[in-house]
């Protein structure tokens, strides 16, 4: 029986793509192992958000050859996408694949290891117009399942590389969504996360549904308890959409609203298509609607031209809103976006220093949020043991608190309700009652 490992970089995207190829090589015979173990197949699967992501993709790509310099190296992925010839340098690379024909990447892998010469299988992503169906019947040692329902990005932010390496928008049809939901349900999964790559754009191209449309469809299925989206743009959210998903009792009481500035002047340098104003109405809607609701964001600080001024407008709108959760980058120049030949781009010391600010604020908020819910119940869906511990067990809460809580009985997949007791670095403890 041969052997496949795999890497994933970046977002939850990438990692239900991973899963899809993982499923597809086991049903072909393989037998899956941990990346730092011998294999004869060791499949990456890049990200190229940022140059540090390029970085870190090459780094693990030249690791791969360490237990068996024999292996087939195959990469694949946004950084393939957007540089399949600097992949093609890197010497223990065999197989370089985009972000496209994924789900035949046993096939493509068996027919390179036919191959003496390295092989590039990267297509024109611009040229695609149709989703690329990846299934996934189960996900190892999960109980809530990533469900990708989009790909590609329409929206041309000018500091993001994520469109030349995604393509146009593609929605997956519902009938396909609905069969793979049915089937997760079927196979023990309580959560749903409904995630791709600009997930408020669903249903555009399909003409004939939407986002809230597929959500409502998704909420219909016995057996699934919570429904989650993965990060959506604040003009998604109308007054229209939040009415709708309050009737749905299955929406779990977390939204990640991107924001990335603070700043009206550079929200419109960076082509985000909404006001700090417009976000701050969808922010108190939202807490109108929701009790208890987490509002979590990504933030970019040192965009070029941010100046002082517009950079205290960003610090005091995200003390104002109070973010539960904040993901804080550096701007990092991506070579062929707009923003990359800006003037003014901001000097690495100055984009350190401001992202402690932000960071400092966004953990108070975080500890502040976190703190109101001490000695209050709440229902936790428990994923797993904890830090390998057979009588600890952590999970979330459906408004993504991490709870840790002890149980002398495996309590994996189940919902239940928890007094959430404690907080420490990164959890909460919970004791079960």
């Amino acid at each position: 029986m041969k052997k496949a490992a795999f890497y994933t970089l970046g977002c939850k995207v990438n990692r239900y793509e991973t899963e899809a190829m993982t499923e597809s090589f086991e049903n072909a015979g393989y037998e899956i192992v941990d990346y730092s173990e011998f294999a004869d197949v060791y499949i990456i699967n890049t990200c190229t958000v940022t140059n540090m992501g390029d970085r870190k993709s090459r780094q693990i790509i030249r690791r791969a050859k360490e237990k068996n310099p024999e292996a087939l190296v195959a990469v694949v992925g946004c950084y393939s996408q957007i540089a399949p010839g600097e992949v093609l340098e890197i010497p223990e690379v065999s197989l370089v694949v985009g972000t496209d024909e994924r789900s035949r990447m046993v096939e493509l892998v068996e027919y390179a290891m036919k191959k003496e010469e390295k092989l590039n299988m990267v297509n024109d992503i611009m040229k695609v117009r149709e989703f690329e169906e990846m299934p996934i019947k189960s996900y190892k040692s999960r109980t809530r399942a990533f469900l990708k329902i989009q790909e590609g990005c329409d929206q041309y932010c000018t500091y993001c590389i994520i469109p030349y390496a995604r393509g146009h928008i593609r929605s997956r049809k519902p009938d396909s969504i609905i069969a793979e939901v049915k089937e997760l349900a079927e196979n023990g999964f309580r959560e749903i996360v409904l995630t791709g790559i600009h997930v408020a754009s669903y249903g555009k191209d399909l003409g004939n549904t939407s986002l809230i449309d597929i959500i409502e469809k998704v909420h219909e299925i016995d057996g699934i308890r919570r429904i989650r989206m993965s990060s959506v743009d604040p003009n998604v959210m109308t007054d229209g959409f939040i009415e709708r998903l309050s009737r749905l009792p299955k929406i779990c009481g977390h939204f990640h609203l991107s924001l990335q500035s603070g700043c009206d002047e550079t929200l419109k340098r960076m082509n985000r298509k909404y006001t700090t104003g417009e976000y701050r109405r969808v922010v108190e809607k939202l807490r109108e609607v929701f009790a208890d609701v987490a509002i979590t964001t990504d933030l970019i600080v040192g965009f070029p031209g941010e100046t002082e001024e517009e950079f205290q407008k960003t610090v005091d709108f995200v003390d104002e809103i109070a973010f539960s959760g904040m993901h804080v980058f550096k701007y990092s120049q991506r070579s062929g976006t707009p923003a990359a030949k800006y003037e003014h781009q901001v000097k690495p010391q100055v984009k350190d220093a401001r992202s402690k600010v932000i960071t400092a604020i966004a953990k108070k908020n975080e500890e502040k949020f976190k703190k109101a819910f001490i000695g209050r119940s709440k229902p936790v869906l428990y994923e797993q043991p904890f830090d390998g511990q057979k009588s600890l067990f952590e999970g979330l809460t459906d408004n993504y608190i991490r709870v840790v809580s002890e149980s002398q009985e495996d309590i994996k997949g189940k919902i239940i309700e928890t007094v959430l007791m404690e907080l420490k670095e990164d959890y909460m403890t919970g004791s079960i009652y």
